[in-house]
């Protein structure tokens, strides 16, 4: 079997390459070679590869940069998934897909379901809402798996910066106001294998949207702290830590202030475990520690 995955070199597609490993043969294009922007290069990959199964990790991910970017954002995050469905169903193959908290506003105070109403705050969330609903209006076999907070332990993201911070400064605010679940991309990568194992082997497997984060909750500043005492128990800690509300952080583009999701859905169809967020992180680090330099 033929897989593409976009994205190469992003921490979920790095990870999708190693989950996905076991099942066939990979085929992982970066921009270079298929640019989400450039529907043109998207149908001609394609075209050539005649995948088996397309996994779209790549995306517009600058949260902030995409309210100067909207043009870019939408043509990456709404227009390209929409052509990756559309060459999709002319193939007959099925297509995954990941979307993100950040289409819900963030006022409901309780888990959003993939039932709730959406309301995205800012033109990142937006653009990622027009990639799921093309790629719904396109109808072919597609998988939509909504996530949060993602992390790991290569690429850019909170967990590596706050590591490096965390050691490289004596003080460090963190805003605590706004709840959610830091998940893993090797989280994310080992659920969507669990998904292609299943479908390959004729096995009940659901397309759909599905909400996908480890369980629990935390704040960012939270999340700052289990990284801040996992690093303090290695003898790495420098700076102190203190917690601050969004309005003294102020950002180009609004964040929801609580966008936990509801994976019960997901657990339950898929017969599937999410793990805790402070278990994912012990699994993501110690995964680091024992990865080839």
């Amino acid at each position: 079997m033929k897989i593409l995955i976009t994205g190469r070199s992003g921490q979920v597609s790095r990870e999708l390459q190693r989950a996905l490993a076991p099942a066939g043969d990979i085929h992982a294009l970066g921009q270079q070679a298929l640019d989400l922007g450039n529907p043109q290069s998207i149908r001609q990959q394609v075209a050539a590869l005649k995948p088996d199964l397309i996994v779209n990790a790549a995306a517009h991910t600058a949260v902030d940069a995409a309210e100067q970017q909207r043009e870019l954002a939408f043509a990456v995050n709404a227009e390209g998934p929409r052509v990756l469905a559309e060459e999709a169903a002319r193939l007959g193959v099925p297509l995954i897909h990941y979307s993100t908290d950040y289409v819900f506003d963030g006022r409901k105070q309780s888990p959003y379901n993939e039932q709730d109403s959406t309301n995205p705050l800012g033109v990142y969330g937006a653009s990622k809402l027009a990639g799921e609903r093309a790629i719904q209006a396109v109808g072919g076999q597609h998988l939509i798996l909504r996530t949060s907070w993602v992390y790991a332990r290569h690429g850019k993201n909170f967990l590596l910066t706050m590591q490096r911070l965390l050691q490289e400064r004596d003080s460090l605010s963190v805003v605590n106001d706004q709840i959610g679940a830091p998940t893993w991309a090797g989280t994310i990568a080992d659920t969507t294998a669990h998904w292609v194992d299943a479908w390959r082997h004729g096995r009940a497997a659901p397309f759909g949207l599905f909400h996908l984060t480890s369980s629990g909750e935390t704040s960012w500043y939270g999340f700052a702290q289990a990284i801040a005492e996992r690093l303090q128990a290695e003898g790495k800690l420098r700076a102190r830590l203190t917690p601050i509300p969004s309005k003294d952080y102020p950002t180009p583009a609004k964040r929801p202030q609580d966008s936990r999701l509801d994976c019960s859905l997901l657990q339950r169809t898929w017969n599937i475990r999410l793990p805790e967020w402070r278990e994912a992180l012990d699994q993501c680090l110690a995964a680091a520690r024992t990865e080839t330099p």
